[in-house]
């Protein structure tokens, strides 16, 4: 399947039943320990393996069902962290320095995917900096890290080894998380910092600090305004002011997103390099209207007029459910991913 046109893949999460959101609510040592709780949580993952693979996408994941948040599971791998609040809001915050605690976790979630699987696998990972801004406090943890530098830092080495440690468990493509990288496209986000540039600069460090010297799996980043699901989203603007660190990047793949109109032109990705995959998000996860196979279509034929049709692969723009509190319909998901696999075929048929 990795030489065929138009490979079709899902973003990483998928939308959570009112049972796989109990599975995932309950303290952390039952969610990842017991024998009951493992049972019923590895009977869920198999069904939305099985219902991704029902659609005939090309790539899957185990819908990230064992995480309460697409970043959270790093405070699932370490010690250090505290449920804090922030802004009348909890949120899991830096308080001690990393300590290893479930090494390889992210890799046994790819193990069971792999086991039960038959077709490409996919592996979400957050990055560095992405964690460095949602997790670091200036209060909270300045006694464990007093720069955010400092914990971005120390973040490298960990997913450095649970990337090695997915590719051993037989991941095919490893996918890693960055929305924040993509606020810089925002004016509006960009005026917050002194210097844009540098930050931009330093989350593409951070990451291919972590993708540095592992091989034999394809890597991937992934892009987004944020996802609030029926909310919209967060960044307005085109790529074009981080091109030129998503060109320093060393991915072998951009997932990125198009269907909003936030996203700009797509004549921007003949800025891109000639050598890197393009995953082309070409429908929407956000809203309730269903991305007719015509609508999907017309936006992949859009993408191909400024790049080689090799290069281009389909995917929603986001996770339908990065957070365990995303109110987006299974159902909904599961007929946009059919569209997307319809599309696809129809693309190959064409274009072949």
């Amino acid at each position: 399947m990795s030489g065929a046109k138009f490979i079709t893949s899902v973003v990483g999460s998928m939308p959570r039943s009112q049972f796989v959101r109990d599975l995932v609510e309950v303290g952390t040592e039952e969610r990842l320990g017991t024998e009951e709780h493992r049972r019923r949580m590895d009977a869920a993952c198999a069904y939305i393996i099985a219902l991704q693979e029902s659609t005939g996408i090309d790539e899957v994941t185990d819908g990230e069902w064992r995480r309460r948040s697409y970043i959270g599971i790093i405070a699932d791998i370490c010690d250090g962290f505290e449920l804090t609040k922030r802004g009348g809001q909890h949120w899991t915050t830096v308080t001690g320095r990393l300590r290893l605690r479930r090494p390889g976790l992210i890799a046994r979630e790819v193990a069971f995917t792999r086991q039960h699987a038959r077709r490409r696998v996919k592996a979400t990972l957050p990055s560095p900096y992405l964690l460095g801004q949602r997790m670091w406090d200036p209060a909270a943890s300045a006694s464990a890290y007093p720069t955010r530098e400092a914990f971005m830092g120390d973040l490298v080495a960990v997913l450095r080894e649970e990337l090695r440690a997915v590719r051993d468990a037989g991941a095919d493509v490893a996918q890693i998380d960055d929305p924040h990288l993509c606020l810089f496209v925002d004016p509006a986000v960009r005026a917050q910092y002194a210097n844009p540039d540098r930050e931009a600069d330093l989350c593409v460090r951070l990451i291919n600090g972590v993708l540095d010297g592992v091989t034999g799996i394809q890597t991937a980043v992934h892009l987004c305004r944020r996802n609030k699901a029926r909310a919209g989203w967060v960044g307005q603007g085109g790529y074009e002011p981080i091109i030129p660190q998503l060109r320093q990047l060393q991915v072998r793949q951009y997932v990125l997103e198009f269907t909003i109109p936030a996203a700009g032109d797509l004549s921007v990705l003949r800025a891109l390099p000639d050598d890197r995959g393009i995953g082309l998000g070409c429908v929407d996860c956000r809203g309730e209207h269903v991305d007719t196979v015509e609508e999907i279509v017309a936006r992949v034929e859009k993408a191909i007029a400024h790049v080689d049709a090799e290069r281009v692969s389909l995917n929603p723009d986001c996770g339908f459910a990065p957070g365990s509190a995303a109110e987006i319909p299974i159902d909904e998901a599961y007929s946009k991913l059919c569209n997307e696999a319809r599309a696809a075929a129809v693309l190959r048929e064409k274009y072949a």
